[in-house]
């Protein structure tokens, strides 16, 4: 008689093909900037930015260089703040650097859920990343959700 298998979530299906692709740290940098004042709070939130993962490192924008030095200070609060989102082996370092906040984007505000359109360039990088997926719909639906939250970071 063969043994029934239970079956994985949907989610954790998910989470293990982006560790597999090489998804993981994109997915949390889209994660972070959309939640970014949530989780650091407020002046932090409106003065930094969360501008990408590398190597383990969380490259933090910051509006200028007394904000810069000040969270000098801050940083091992501000890591355990974004390790409590991330989990502790994402992201094990920040780098600061000087640079220009991104504007809050109006459509966040107004209540609309419709994605952005995705555009080319986001399309091209979300094909390629679910080619490994096997099964047809499954893997145009990834591309569609994968390239629209690609579209939603470029903006």
């Amino acid at each position: 008689m063969a043994r029934s298998h239970p079956l994985d979530s949907c989610g954790a299906i998910l989470s293990g093909l982006a560790k597999r692709l090489g998804l993981e740290p994109r997915l949390v940098e889209l994660r972070l900037q959309h939640r970014w004042r949530e989780i650091v709070g407020e002046p932090t939130g409106s003065h930094t930015w969360p501008d990408q993962i590398r190597f383990k490192k969380l490259y933090l924008v910051v509006r200028n260089s007394v904000w810069l030095q000040q969270l000098t200070f801050l940083k091992p609060t501000l890591l355990a703040k974004i390790q409590a989102e991330t989990g502790p082996d994402l992201i094990t370092e920040i780098v600061f650097r000087v640079g220009e906040i991104p504007a809050l984007r109006s459509d966040a505000h107004t209540g609309s859920d419709a994605p952005p359109p995705a555009t080319d360039a986001a399309l091209a990088e979300a094909q390629a990343h679910a080619a490994a997926v096997q099964d047809p719909e499954l893997r145009a639906r990834l591309t569609q959700v994968m390239a629209e939250a690609f579209s939603r970071a470029d903006r």
